[in-house]
């Protein structure tokens, strides 16, 4: 946190670089023309409606929710689902822990496309990350976010697969802008302040805009929050811990399963008696302190020319509390004095908890620059020749980390001494409490990792009209751009060499460079005729020309009906394309435990035969259960990793009733399918699938995919690695409406949304069963409940403003739990959110707000990730409120 005093000498001169002596006259965007260019086209258009299904976030509407983080806001939308990062589940985030992203349509953060004014962003996090840092642009400076739910890569190019976020900032700030929230949760803990500051002149040609943003949050207690680690296997929830114990699971040359309990003290091992519950070292929300800065400029050098430019600049904090480490598998010596037994044990799993919590900590620094010029000739016709350089880089690491050579040595006694102050202290690991000060200092270690993300664009775009048609213009835009990704990370030299008792790692370098090439048409056909008020044929075609893959070539065509009667119909269908990133192709095999299922624990209560038959066959234990949520997997890269392919669909109606002032429908279908998928294939979902199998006749059931120990029957390994896919299919509908009205001279506005995933089906490989994704939850995937909906009603008066907010999650079932597992389906859950903002004085407002207002209790699931939840899509904290206050001078 001592870097915090740099940063904010930093904001500082960068919020000098604005000249007091400009004269302040505010230019709004549209001032030069009425039309402007909007996410998922390069021609400029009235609006965002004719290109395809979008979402439209405005500034004010951002405010009156109260939220100060980007992705809390997009990951509210219905249309989000799956795996994506936030404060209340960074360690699912891989490298990109403590990164903020989103997830549209759950086919990954990857396959969202994430731009600022419509560029790319540098990727975020400690090293050869796969998508940007959300929080990454200071909020007090966004105008609007444009989410267009629909792929778009034969504009963008890589990555929009999903759709694209597109965060365009302000240019309507005049003067000064000030603004702080303070918010904590009913239990008092988690407490919030975000402090904002916005300044910008303006005179008639040019302007500055420059924003900056801090935040810092507090933990919140995973024990306050979800209690003991729960287990429903025996017909009811019980607190029942993991099988790496403070004592230490072990197991006897004859197969018996033992515990030490202290001393020379050991039992037969129970899981109810022994389980280590490691709750309270872990949170619900994990600590954060950010600065973020964004300086923006134009500068109108002739009529014809305009220069302009932005820099961006964050720093950031965040650290997680993790359980204290496990030591797994190594062996204890029969005549090794510490050892009760007189047997030679191997010590399955012992927690070191003599040492304390593990904290996971990093420490970020990102920043992009961009400059550019652009212009106009003909009669409309537009340029512009852009380029920016982004640059991420990371330090991060574990504290009471174990190094496995210096276990080993503390348990040989020939290089070992039970004397005061030897160099190499024995060790006792047999039992809790017995692990020394001595060997502790010895054999603990701090890992510091290191690592970034590079990007570099190039850009040059022109637009206009060539010609007239009998409908109107013929309007055309085309391009060239230049893109190169690098990524980097160099693990601490314990974890490259497997010594660190933690995931090994190897160092990561690679660079994914490309030239492209696009054109694009929007061709008025027909108007002003019967049930034909304007019809419009949108096409475009990409050229891309990969250093490492080869070309590739993507196409879009779209049609845009005006009815009649207020009535529009929509149709697009495209294809895309996304090449593997650094992460995907060049992060070498790492091995880590990771939250998984057994469908074999407890198999001999089940009812589903082919099941017990699978288990029996496999040689598990009938009495087995697992002894941890948690088992060592193997994830990765793969340099062998070809492109995804894919083709969206989407038919959209958007219906205006001309008859009913302010009101608004649309409905629109999506499908996408994608051939060749890059996925990991989660641990939980390959045992599921192979053990439900008839006579485990999979190729999830190989020894390539997973090993049991032959005497307790439990996964000693599991393979996660990246891979291609089959292929992998979404479909759904989405549903909106907004009316505006009038009630007591206030004016009204409500707006409701609704999602149906109508499928969501992976093909392992080709020929393979489905993988069905659609309405299940949980196992580390994130959820796919049938319904997500959001609806919001908000009144505005001269002095005050209230708002009130719904978000709903659909029922869904647990991926790889039995039907008659407690928890299995999950009901739906509603989260209720309010905000009443009051003008104190002209330039002054104060607001007010709660958020689950009803404290919705997060749901229960056996496949959980972490709190018995799925945290990457319910909420752990429960109530908590906050107040704001801004002013303008």
């Amino acid at each position: 946190m001592k870097k915090f005093g740099k940063q904010l000498l930093l904001a500082s001169a960068c919020a000098v670089l604005a000249p007091p002596g400009m004269a302040l006259a505010q230019t709004p965007d549209s001032a030069a023309v009425d039309e402007i260019v909007v996410t998922g086209s390069r021609i400029k258009r009235t609006d965002i409606e004719g290109v395809g299904p979008a979402t439209v976030i405005g500034a004010a509407e951002i405010a009156k929710t109260g939220i100060v983080n980007v992705e809390t806001l997009l990951q509210r939308l219905p249309a989000a689902a799956g795996y994506a990062g936030g404060q209340g589940n960074a360690y699912w985030a891989s490298r990109g822990w403590g990164t903020a992203t989103v997830n549209l349509r759950g086919l990954g953060i990857n396959r969202t496309l994430v731009l600022l004014n419509g560029r790319r962003l540098v990727n975020g996090g400690t090293g050869a990350n796969s998508a940007p840092d959300l929080n990454t642009i200071p909020t007090s400076i966004i105008g609007r976010i444009e989410v267009l739910k629909d792929g778009a890569s034969a504009v963008y190019g890589t990555d929009a697969v999903a759709g694209v976020v597109n965060i365009i900032t302000r240019k309507d700030i005049d003067g000064l802008e000030i603004g702080a929230r303070y918010g904590a949760s009913d239990d008092g803990d988690g407490q919030d302040f975000t402090a904002d500051l916005a300044y910008g002149v303006r005179n008639e040609r040019g302007g500055l805009q420059f924003a900056a943003s801090y935040q810092k949050t507090k933990p919140v207690g995973m024990l306050s929050r979800a209690g003991c680690q729960l287990n429903g296997a025996s017909g009811s929830l019980i607190c029942l811990g993991g099988g790496a114990t403070a004592g230490g699971r072990a197991s006897l040359p004859n197969g018996q399963i033992i515990n030490f309990t202290g001393g020379n003290a050991y039992e037969t091992y129970s899981a109810a008696r022994h389980g280590f519950d490691g709750t309270s070292y872990i949170n619900a929300v994990n600590p954060i302190q950010r600065l973020t800065t964004g300086l923006f400029g134009d500068y109108q050098v002739t009529d014809a020319v305009q220069v302009f430019g932005e820099f961006l600049y964050t720093h950031r904090e965040t650290e997680q509390s993790s359980a204290p480490g496990t030591l797994a598998n190594f062996v204890v010596a029969a005549n090794n004095p510490t050892n009760p037994t007189g047997q030679q044990v191997t010590l399955i799993q012992r927690r070191l908890v003599e040492g304390g919590a593990r904290m996971a900590f990093q420490e970020t620094d990102t920043f992009q620059v961009t400059g550019g010029a652009r212009g106009k000739f003909g009669a409309d016709w537009t340029w512009e020749l852009a380029a920016n350089y982004g640059r991420n880089s990371g330090r991060d690491g574990f504290t009471n980390i174990a190094n496995k050579q210096n276990v080993a040595n503390t348990l040989n006694t020939a290089v070992c001494s039970f004397a005061a102050g030897a160099a190499i202290p024995c060790g006792d690991y047999l039992g809790p409490g017995d692990v020394s000060p001595a060997v502790l200092k010895y054999i603990m270690a701090t890992t510091i990792d290191t690592g970034g993300n590079e990007t570099v664009n190039a850009s040059f775009d022109t637009a206009g009209s060539l010609f007239s048609l009998p409908a109107g213009l013929l309007q055309v835009a085309a391009g060239a751009t230049y893109r190169k990704d690098k990524g980097w990370r160099d693990p601490d030299n314990l974890i490259v060499l497997g010594i660190a008792n933690s995931n090994q790692q190897s160092p990561i370098r690679g660079a994914v460079e490309a030239v492209e090439a696009y054109a694009e048409i929007s061709a008025p056909l027909l108007k002003d005729l019967p049930l034909i008020e304007s019809l419009r044929f949108d096409g475009a075609i990409r050229y891309s020309d990969y250093k490492r893959f080869g070309s590739d070539v993507n196409y879009k065509a779209a049609l845009d009906w005006s009815v009649a009667f207020g009535l529009r119909a929509r149709a697009t269908w495209g294809t895309a394309f996304r090449v593997p990133n650094v992460a995907e192709l060049f992060s070498g095999v790492t091995q880590g435990q990771l939250t998984t299922s057994d469908p074999c624990s407890r198999y001999s209560t089940s009812t589903n035969t082919v099941l017990v038959a699978n288990c029996q066959a496999a040689g598990v234990p009938a009495g087995y259960s697992q002894p941890t949520n948690a088992i060592l997997t193997t994830t990765g890269g793969n340099l062998n990793l070809t492109p995804e392919e894919a083709e969206t669909l989407t038919l959209g109606l958007v219906w205006e009733p001309r008859f009913v002032s302010g009101l608004a429908f649309t409905l629109d279908y999506f499908k996408i399918d994608i051939d060749n998928a890059i996925r990991s294939i989660a641990g939980s979902t390959k045992l599921s699938v192979c053990y439900n199998t008839p006579s485990r006749n999979h190729p999830f059931c190989t020894a390539d995919n997973f090993t049991r120990n032959t005497l307790t029957g439990e996964i000693n390994f599991l393979s996660s690695q990246q891979v291609n896919v089959g292929a992998e299919s979404t479909s759904g509908y989405d549903a909106a409406v907004t009316y505006g009205f009038d009630v007591l001279s206030r004016r009204a506005t409500w707006q409701g949304s609704v999602t149906y995933l109508k499928d969501y089906t992976i093909i392992p490989y080709p020929g393979g069963a489905p993988i069905v994704y659609r309405g299940h939850i949980g196992g580390g995937n994130g959820g796919y409940p049938k319904w997500r909906g959001l609806t919001s009603i908000s009144i505005e008066d001269p002095k005050w403003s209230a708002s009130y907010t719904v978000q709903w999650i659909g029922k869904a079932t647990d991926f790889n739990a039995a039907p008659t597992a407690i928890g299995y389906r999950t009901p739906n859950v509603f989260y209720h959110n309010a905000q009443f903002a009051y003008r104190v004085k002209e330039n002054a407002t104060l607001a007010v707000g709660v958020d689950n207002l009803f404290e919705e209790k997060a749901p229960y699931l056996p496949s959980y990730t972490d709190g018995n939840t799925d945290t990457m899509t319910y909420d752990l904290v429960g109530r908590r409120g906050y107040v704001s206050m801004k002013y303008k001078f």
